[in-house]
């Protein structure tokens, strides 16, 4: 009776559901209803003064204050017209995917007359849309800003749609010093996308491709997320205050079965992806996909790719947008890179490439004429450059105290960057460097290898020229390639920023080759050879290719996150950006600062936080269990093993304590070499302990109820 009765509670809620849905408009029919786009800037603002704000983002000048006031007006209208009363520059801090706003209302007082006490006016004009001041020493900066030289200014991103959210407008922006230095993620990386537009169409006329006057990069990246039930995770200090479980031992069933990667979403969760599809939909965001991934309780959403400064607001939009719905559902969402160990972390692949403007001509899709091949080679040659020449810097730009758990733990990319080409591809590029053609390789996404299925069910099935390997950085995926090592909870700003600027410097390698007398072939030939040693094309999880990349072709393996910052002001990582104009050497020097920063506090904290569940509630209940058998034999090493948690918690407290004064470096390798060691050790004497407390007596919820129950729940 009692299956029956849930059965026909989840049948009618369903039914409600698909109702609700049905009579509704479609969520599609709103698509882009919140966003001011060029849709929008082209209903509500006159010719002239939209001709005028498209030639002042072409050449890089103000916008006149007649054509600005028009503007701001336009948009206020736009923006009031569907309940917004307030607006709010959004911009994006160097402190991961933490967004800045600050909210003012269309409101101020009427200056045009000499009243004392002025009437209040509705009001927006175009210096107000355009830019605003701030506090840049309260943000983290590198020593960039001080309280006695604080000025910072928000300055509208004009190509990046403002949206509404609720009552307010929100405006993407920079944050800028009053030096000029950037004190955010948005700056380096608009710098780096007119690097590679610059290199990248200097290289394409080289090609034969005059028509092209702008190359655009390009990314849609995919955000994995833990969703777990909000009254568990507030009981959890460690989730609460470090996104991640410091203490926690695996339940006998973790991902092993291989059971919940693309089942269906559970009834509790899939209502939370629903609703916030429609929200995003109605943000302009092309949320497209989303399923279960791999561990328990673990799922993934990814939109259609994007220009990488639009896409990397969107996925701080998402994220913002994803933890308000999970809450009103109930959930918290954890993008942290490890919320449980034992079982698989999070990523945020990045899915990333170029478009020319010419024939929206895709420059990493080979195409099926010689002249779009041989592009797609030279391109593709300027990746391998970027990744062999600069992998200090790119792996820097994924270096998080939370996703050195993932990198090289047989779940994520090694921490040694090689490029995947897969074996046809691979082979034609050997072939290049023999002598051979440029043109010649047609390997797409779909549809190049004819896959036999053996039933007349399906027929003949149109497979990818190359397989799919997950073991690899950043490998081909027919059509892009898929940068895999950036944390899922990264502002992915600062990788896209060094990929595209690395690129930039490998079509630049090119082209100077071209300029100096060299035929274009040869000088992609040269390119390509010079950087084959950075391809590889096996199993990058295995012992082997750890030791031969490290050991015999040299590459660099930059194991944790104080090691490959302390990399990143190396004189060629700060000739690089001085040379694309991407970042100063002082910006260069304030990102190490601010991410070595940011490790060694992650680590500290991280270590308080295990001592206190510790020492307040495990070892109060370790210490009431062993009353349990007191005059038994049953407590088996019990109290040794409570004896050596005590131990090695009291260990880590003392270590934490002592914290030395010195730099940033220094501060961040005692955390990796002193704290970190502790912390694993007393985890491990924790996670024994666990096992033998009698599960009332232990006093937070365990991964058994954090990841299986709700997923039982309708």
């Amino acid at each position: 009776m009692a299956a029956l009765i849930a059965t026909t509670r989840y049948v009618t809620q369903f039914l409600q559901r698909t109702a609700a849905r049905s009579m509704s408009t479609l969520p599609f029919d709103n698509f882009g209803n919140l966003r001011y786009d060029d849709n929008q800037m082209r209903a509500t603002l006159d010719a002239k003064s939209y001709a005028a704000y498209k030639d002042a983002i072409r050449t890089g000048t103000a916008l006149d204050e007649v054509h600005a006031d028009k503007l701001a007006d336009a948009v206020q209208k736009w923006a009031t017209d569907r309940g917004a009363v307030n607006f709010s520059h959004v911009f994006y801090p160097l402190r991961g995917m933490k967004s800045g706003q600050k909210k003012d209302a269309f409101i101020d007082l009427d200056f045009s007359d000499s009243k004392p006490i002025k009437d209040i006016v509705w009001d927006f004009s175009g210096s107000k849309f355009m830019m605003a001041e701030t506090d840049g020493s309260s943000f983290p900066n590198g020593g960039l800003r001080q309280t006695h030289t604080a000025a910072a200014y928000m300055a509208t991103d004009r190509t990046s749609p403002p949206y509404i959210l609720g009552d307010t407008l929100y405006i993407p922006a920079a944050l800028v010093s009053y030096e000029g230095h950037a004190l955010d993620h948005k700056t380096g990386l608009l710098r780096s996308q007119e690097a590679v537009s610059a290199q990248g169409t200097r290289l394409l006329h080289h090609l034969g491709f005059d028509e092209v006057t702008n190359v655009h990069a390009n990314v849609g990246c995919e955000q994995e997320v833990f969703m777990i039930p909000r009254d568990l995770v507030v009981d959890r200090p460690d989730l609460l205050q470090t996104g991640r479980t410091v203490i926690g031992s695996l339940p006998p069933k973790g991902q092993q079965l291989s059971d919940h990667y693309f089942t269906k979403v559970n009834p509790r969760v899939n209502d939370v992806f629903v609703e916030l599809q429609k929200a995003l939909w109605e943000c302009g965001i092309s949320d497209v996909v989303y399923h279960n991934e791999v561990a328990p309780s673990q799922h993934e959403l990814s939109p259609i790719f994007t220009l990488t400064n639009v896409a990397a607001d969107q996925n701080i939009l998402l994220s913002e947008l994803m933890q308000e719905i999970a809450l009103k559902h109930g959930f918290i969402a954890l993008t942290h890179e490890k919320p449980f160990q034992g079982i698989n972390g999070s990523g945020k692949h990045c899915n990333w490439g170029l478009n020319a403007n010419w024939r929206n001509m895709n420059l990493y899709s080979p195409g099926k004429t010689a002249e779009s091949q041989r592009a797609f080679i030279a391109f593709t040659s300027a990746l391998m450059h970027a990744f062999h020449k600069y992998p200090e810097a790119l792996r820097a730009a994924v270096a998080t105290a939370g996703n050195d758990h993932r990198l090289g733990a047989d779940e994520a990319p090694p921490a040694i960057f090689s490029v995947f080409l897969g074996h046809t591809l691979g082979a034609h590029m050997e072939n290049i460097v023999k002598g051979g053609p440029l043109e010649g390789y047609t390997g797409g996404r779909y549809g190049d290898r004819i896959i036999d299925s053996r039933t007349k069910a399906l027929g003949p099935i149109a497979g990818s020229r190359e397989d799919r390997n997950r073991t690899a950085p950043i490998p081909f995926c027919g059509n892009r390639f898929e940068f895999r090592a950036v944390g899922s909870e990264q502002n992915i700003s600062l990788p896209m920023t060094v990929l595209n600027t690395a690129v930039a410097d490998g079509c630049s390698a090119i082209s100077d080759l071209v300029e100096s007398g060299v035929p274009v072939d040869d000088a992609v030939r040269t390119v390509i050879k010079e950087n084959m040693n950075i391809v590889f094309n096996g199993n990058g999880y295995s012992k082997e290719w750890h030791q031969e990349a490290e050991f015999e072709r040299g590459l660099p393996n930059l194991k944790d996150t104080p090691t490959a910052w302390n990399e990143f002001t190396s004189d060629k990582t700060k000739s690089l950006f001085a040379k694309h104009n991407v970042f100063s050497d002082e910006e260069v020097e304030a990102l190490r600062r601010i991410n070595l920063q940011r490790y060694s506090d992650d680590i500290e904290i991280e270590a308080g936080v295990m001592v206190d569940m510790i020492n307040q509630g495990v070892l109060s209940a370790a210490a009431e269990d062993l009353k349990t058998y007191e005059g038994t034999k049953l407590g088996g090493k019990r109290s040794e093993v409570y004896s050596t948690l005590a131990e090695a918690t009291e260990a880590l407290k003392a270590a934490r304590d002592a914290w030395p004064e010195g730099d940033e470096f220094e501060l961040a390798q005692y955390a990796a070499g002193t704290i970190r060691p502790l912390m694993e050790e007393t985890r491990e004497a924790h996670d024994v302990a666990e096992g033998l407390i009698n599960k009332d007596l232990y006093p937070y919820p365990t991964y058994t109820d954090m990841l299986f129950p709700h997923q039982q729940d309708i």
